[in-house]
């Protein structure tokens, strides 16, 4: 077991397991995490999209959940076309689901300009070959988790649009992303920096894309760490958000959302939380790599 903490900064276990997810999208259950997953509760582990199928939410001004239960993918709207964050998985009925809560938040996947796939996991990457057929969106990974997903899927994989570099940003209209590969969950994590609005005022938000590790080396683990490091040096973090909703206690927020008053505060926006999380992922590693090596 790997400690963690949520995004409330609570800690969790999480079972270190294989890297790949799914291979070759063959699975319908979700990876065994332990049940004191934080959050709402465990993640319900039936994929079926009977089970899985949520309502989409307006998270912020630009900013739209399009997921499902177990697994999150963001919808950010910019002045020139859309940005969508993880492709959920390739099972019976997501690729219309998806399609259908875009257009139920009032826009056209054929907007769509930009996929990021946040790591090389089924769960993330699974539509990624359906939207490139579908749409002129091009797909975006780092090249360790290209590599990951080309040897789950083979001739099946998407092609290689854009392979998404340390440091790099997209400017797309009057928004832009910057991204930092941050290995642990898998050898290429993305994660993203990029601003929401909460009726026009602007807050730096902050998607960390896989805030479990899957290793017990102590090495990589370090570089984890480092990740976590880079990450608090970004000023002014006011919003935290997961690809999996149990991480950041989406559904309740977003519950806590649709019943906001006129003067109340947006219930994503805690400055000050993302670095207390930030700080108990490097506390809780730090003492894993420290128990492993004795």
């Amino acid at each position: 077991m790997i400690g963690a903490t949520d995004i409330n900064g609570r800690i969790i276990h999480v079972t270190v397991l294989a890297l790949t997810l799914c291979p070759g999208l063959a699975c319908t259950q979700a990876p065994d995490t332990d049940n004191a997953a934080a959050g709402t509760g465990a993640p319900q582990r039936d994929l079926d999209l009977a089970v899985q199928a949520r309502e989409p939410v307006q998270v912020f001004d630009n900013l739209y959940f399009v997921g499902v239960e177990y697994v999150s993918s963001y919808l950010l709207t910019t002045s020139d076309g859309l940005v969508l964050i993880d492709a959920l998985l390739d099972l019976d009925g997501y690729a219309d689901y998806l399609f259908d809560n875009i257009r139920t938040v009032g826009f056209d996947p054929a907007d769509i300009r930009y996929v990021i796939v946040t790591h090389g996991h089924a769960d993330h990457y699974g539509l990624a070959g359906v939207l490139q057929d579908r749409t002129d969106a091009r797909i975006g990974m780092a090249l360790e988790d290209w590599r990951l997903v080309e040897s789950d899927l083979g001739t099946a994989a998407p092609q290689r649009d854009w392979i998404i570099e340390q440091d790099e940003a997209l400017t797309l209209g009057d928004t832009t992303l910057r991204f930092d590969i941050t290995p642990g969950h898998t050898p290429g994590v993305v994660s993203i920096e990029f601003p929401v609005f909460d009726q026009g005022r602007r807050h730096t938000t902050y998607l960390h894309g896989g805030s479990a590790p899957r290793t017990e080396d102590p090495a990589q683990l370090q570089v984890y760490i480092e990740g976590f490091e880079r990450a608090k040096s970004i000023p002014d973090i006011e919003v935290n958000i997961s690809n999996h909703p149990f991480v950041d206690d989406f559904f309740a927020r977003a519950e806590a959302l649709a019943a906001r008053g006129p003067e109340d505060p947006h219930p994503f926006v805690q400055p000050g939380a993302f670095y207390e999380w930030a700080d108990g992922h490097i506390r809780t590693t730090a003492e894993l790599i420290d128990e492993l090596q004795r």
